[in-house]
């Protein structure tokens, strides 16, 4: 797949570090202060204890992967994860985890070689990875718990354009998104937070034999061209592709084959 090449994405490296000692204490406050019983809608046959442990989990096997720079798959996720006994003490476990992430991102150069699943072969790809994991799990958290969230559009977008790329790689554990193909249909997602500098598009084009995230489209080009658009807010962008908002909801404009998305949406949940 050629690479998109996109300006401003991925964002600078600190960028990240930074955003992801945020969000991942934002996370833990949340599950702290609500029953570890309560269920998570988002994520269907979870609690906030399971969602819990998978956020402070997937952040450890994540820091063990950048800490040997691993050049081939792993064989196996398992990793020492000091889990407490008492689910009450889960979030204060995920806060325990913080100083160690913050201190093997720090210590890892960010264009070091090493192996990942998506696109980008270097250390800074779990990075990114990190980040959104734990920033969509905190928006689910806010749903399970009822409280509004709210996303920076700037991360959200360059969620939004993580998702995109890497999504022709996540056969490997979401094996719908191989059987996504088309006739050379394309499809439009569209920012619609100028006033945040995040007014960008990103365009994927459905082909007999997979489907590709295509460089260089421009925002100003008409939704016309497109088989289909989805325009909205960086964020409603973010967790539509998510899976955790319908296209058909009033947050999104959209135009075009409602085929075709359905198509997309289809093959790309997981």
């Amino acid at each position: 797949m050629e690479t998109t090449g996109r300006t401003g994405h991925p964002l600078p490296y600190d960028i990240y570090r930074q955003a992801i000692e945020r969000e991942t204490l934002h996370f833990a406050e949340l599950a702290k202060g609500a029953d570890p019983a309560t269920a998570v809608p988002s994520c269907p046959d979870w609690t906030l204890t399971e969602l819990t442990q998978h956020v402070g989990a997937l952040q450890r096997w994540f820091c063990t992967l950048l800490t040997r720079l691993v050049q081939e798959p792993p064989r196996s996720r398992d990793v020492e994860l000091g889990l407490p006994e008492r689910v009450e003490e889960y979030a204060d476990w995920v806060v325990a985890g913080v100083p160690d992430v913050a201190a093997v991102l720090r210590a890892t150069d960010p264009q070091a070689a090493m192996w990942a699943w998506g696109e980008d072969q270097h250390a800074r790809f779990w990075a990114r990875r990190m980040l959104f994991e734990t920033l969509v799990h905190r928006v689910d958290a806010e749903r399970a718990v009822g409280q509004e969230s709210d996303v920076d559009p700037v991360l959200a977008a360059d969620g939004v354009d993580e998702f995109l790329v890497n999504l022709p790689y996540a056969g490997l554990f979401a094996p719908a998104v191989t059987k996504l193909h088309g006739n050379g249909e394309t499809i439009a997602f569209r920012c619609a937070d100028s006033a945040g500098g995040t007014d960008e598009e990103w365009r994927v084009r459905l082909d007999p034999d997979g489907f590709r995230l295509l460089p260089g489209a421009r925002a100003d080009a008409a939704p016309s061209e497109a088989t289909a658009t989805v325009r909205g807010q960086a964020a409603d962008l973010l967790l539509l592709l998510y899976g955790r908002r319908s296209y058909q909801e009033t947050a999104f404009d959209v135009s075009g084959q409602a085929t075709v998305l359905d198509r997309w949406f289809t093959h790309t949940a997981f």
